[in-house]
């Protein structure tokens, strides 16, 4: 991952969850002054503009945040719209809930660091889960605030 993302982000979360999202957090991964946020009663009235949002191509990234699995006609039909628009999607679901129609799974979890004390939460592992086009594999990565990217700091040890 290298400078900032360039061009919009489109957001789309549900009305009922309980945290709100704090854009200023994401300003180091791209300007949040093209964060777009949509708020849907629910994932049935989520998923079709996120569909519409991937389908368009206006915002490179369509994130949306997911409360149940997605059935595989769900699944596919996002995954048409992202290749029709040029997009890419980002479903971020719960670690326990099954996804059967995702291309990839990551499992991101925060690592302690004997260097950096427990406060900093930058150095990560991240697990590919699931992968239908290559391997499997787990790393030990750290986000470097300065050159605004991932650095992979070693393969994890499992």
């Amino acid at each position: 991952m290298g400078a900032k993302a360039q061009g919009y982000v489109f957001w789309v979360f549900e009305a009922r969850r309980a945290e709100a999202l704090v854009p200023q957090c994401l300003n180091s991964f791209f300007d949040v002054a093209n964060l777009v946020l949509a708020q849907a009663p629910n994932q049935k009235e989520a998923l079709p503009l996120a569909e519409e949002a991937l389908r368009d191509g206006a915002c490179p990234l369509v994130v949306i945040e997911l409360s149940a699995s997605l059935s595989l006609t769900e699944g596919r039909r996002l995954q048409l719209a992202a290749k029709a628009g040029g997009s890419t999607g980002l479903c971020l679901i719960p670690g326990n809930m099954p996804n059967n129609t995702a291309e990839t799974r990551w499992d991101c979890s925060a690592l302690p660091d004997p260097d950096r004390g427990p406060e900093d939460s930058t150095l990560q592992r991240w697990a590919l889960t699931k992968n239908k086009s290559g391997t499997l594999g787990v790393w030990n990565v750290r986000w470097d605030q300065s050159a605004r990217r991932l650095i992979v700091v070693s393969a994890s040890r499992e």
